[in-house]
């Protein structure tokens, strides 16, 4: 590019960086192999005001790349040593801007997927162990191993609460060995573990927060601290607490702490099925690890979806999955794309149970990944979702049908692409109902994505509504189907409420049909709202 710039005005150009505000700047790109120098000597341009400076080739301009902290273009002069006009600086920085951004991007996003696939193994291993446990401080020790190794963390504990002692004992540690680990009353003020097992709140906790001189062998500066909780359906029981420690690389994120939460869970199950095998009640054992491990399964996928007040600024949203096993293939997700719009999706993975459960959640990464980097586009943004799971989907020969919309109040717009996706609908503030149909086949079945459609919107009146075929499918306790005209007229009945009550009103004509009926297949419903243009 910067090639191509040179060829059309003569003029040289570079682009130089700060690896941070106080490193040298590095020359990362040039238009000739001698690029116009006035760096590092010069003073850095401030964004949007380009500067004039004079070197030994003559008149240069140094210019600010927007969006891109610590980024700076050099316009030298032409062969003739012409100085280069300030309309090149102020035409070239922007589309620099934009390489870099998709540089980063794309970079971010190999990152990101990379991430979420050890997140997945992590808990699929970690539900092997839960099958198989028999020693609590076997699990606990394999368990701590596999966590900190994804985590990178080079100091862990796992400490359990003796009821007789009424204190925290170490079964399981990195960095030390656990049975030289003192125990730690729960009523210790200074303990940061006692603390998260008192009060159930993780917590990561900073190099200079002081804890308790217990902790400091399996301590190195910040420490990620998880309750241990056993959840039955009446009650949830502390068993302990799991640490980490001495991360090798950065620092303890908030997906750190979401991703062991959702451990903890499992070594919870784990800590429960050994009691259960000491107890020599095999039978009650197989049952209660059967249920558990399907419950951790529904809440860790349950978990992956996400809240609907994140689009909170911009929409009114109510949405609800429910699998018809513990797991299911049915999903949705939510974005604030910024100046005022609100991305929606729906998604149906072909058949339910762990194997759709499995595509589902890699659909959800895809989507949180690439949704940003398209955002005025939900064709392209199904295209690179596609891209990103076309392999598993050919392996698995599943298929998806998925509805991905932009909802922009402000330019008064609905634009999306529909991949095979029945149930989608544009209901207005008088009741009409517009079916939104599908461009193309579910995502898997072809090579491309469906096209993008535009439809008017009219923020702060029209809905949205989108639900899975599961809803329509439901069956009573005859067989009988409920079938699509029933949901249309309870939402047509309840438009004028918010999003929450058309919801609830949906679920309420569900529920009267099925009664206790099993579900057939995962149903899933979703209702937006804009608040305005």
């Amino acid at each position: 590019m910067l090639r191509a710039f040179h060829g059309l005005t003569g003029c040289h150009a570079a682009v130089w960086t700060r690896p941070s505000p106080s490193a040298e700047p590095v020359r990362r790109a040039a238009s000739c192999a001698t690029p116009p120098r006035a760096l590092p000597d010069a003073p850095w341009p401030v964004e949007g005001r380009p500067v004039g400076t004079a070197t030994a080739e003559g008149a240069v301009l140094l210019a600010a790349v927007p969006a891109v902290p610590r980024t700076c273009l050099v316009v030298g002069p032409a062969a003739d040593r012409a100085p280069p006009a300030p309309a090149y600086a102020d035409f070239l920085a922007p589309i620099v801007a934009r390489q870099l951004q998709a540089v980063q991007e794309v970079e971010q996003a190999a990152e990101e997927l990379g991430e979420r696939y050890e997140e997945i193994n992590l808990l699929y291993t970690i539900s092997e162990i839960v099958g198989r446990a028999v020693s609590v401080e076997e699990t606990a020790a394999t368990i701590l191993t596999e966590v900190s190794e994804t985590v990178g963390a080079r100091r862990a504990s796992i400490l359990l609460h003796d009821r007789v002692t009424d204190t925290l004992t170490a079964v399981a540690a990195l960095g030390a060995r656990p049975e030289e680990l003192a125990p730690i009353a729960v009523d210790d003020p200074a303990s940061i573990s006692a603390r998260v097992f008192r009060t159930l709140h993780p917590t990561i906790a900073a190099p200079e927060e002081p804890g308790s001189a217990a902790e400091a062998p399996y301590r190195d500066g910040a420490l990620l601290s998880v309750p241990i909780v056993w959840s039955s359906r009446e009650r949830g029981e502390p068993l302990g607490v799991v640490n980490l420690s001495g991360r090798r690389f950065d620092t303890f994120r908030a997906g750190d702490l979401k991703l062991v939460t959702a451990i903890a869970s499992q070594i919870a199950a784990a800590i429960q099925n050994a009691r259960l095998v000491r107890s020599s009640l095999q039978q009650q054992l197989q049952q209660q690890r059967l249920a558990q491990e399907m419950a951790l399964a529904h809440d860790l996928q349950m978990k992956l979806l996400p809240r609907v007040d994140v689009v909170a600024t911009h929409a009114d949203v109510a949405a609800r999955v429910v699998p018809a096993e513990s797991v299911g293939g049915d999903f949705y997700h939510l974005f604030d794309l910024g100046g005022g719009r609100t991305g929606v999706l729906v998604g149906d993975v072909s058949s339910h149970g762990y194997r759709a459960a499995l595509i589902m959640a890699l659909a959800m990464s895809a989507m949180a990944i690439h949704a940003r980097g398209s955002s005025s586009d939900p064709a392209a943004t199904l295209g690179a979702v596609l891209g990103s799971l076309g392999e598993e989907l050919t392996s698995t020969e599943m298929f998806i049908s998925a509805f991905y919309a932009v909802v922009d109040p402000c330019r008064g717009e609905l634009r999306y692409a529909n991949a095979g996706h029945p149930h989608a609908f544009l209901v207005g503030a008088d009741g009409t109902l517009e079916r939104l149909p599908a461009g193309g086949p579910p995502l898997g079945m072809v090579d491309a994505p469906p096209p993008v459609a535009r439809r008017p919107w009219r923020g702060g009146s029209d809905l949205l509504l989108l639900f899975t075929d599961g809803v329509s499918d439901a069956n009573d306790a005859a067989g009988r189907r409920l079938g699509e005209q029933p949901v249309l007229e309870a939402v047509r009945a309840a438009r004028e409420g918010s999003a929450g009550e058309v919801l609830r009103r949906v679920f309420d004509v569900l529920d009267a049909h099925t009664g206790d009926t099993p579900l057939r297949d995962d149903l899933t419903l979703v209702v937006l709202r804009s608040r305005g243009g």
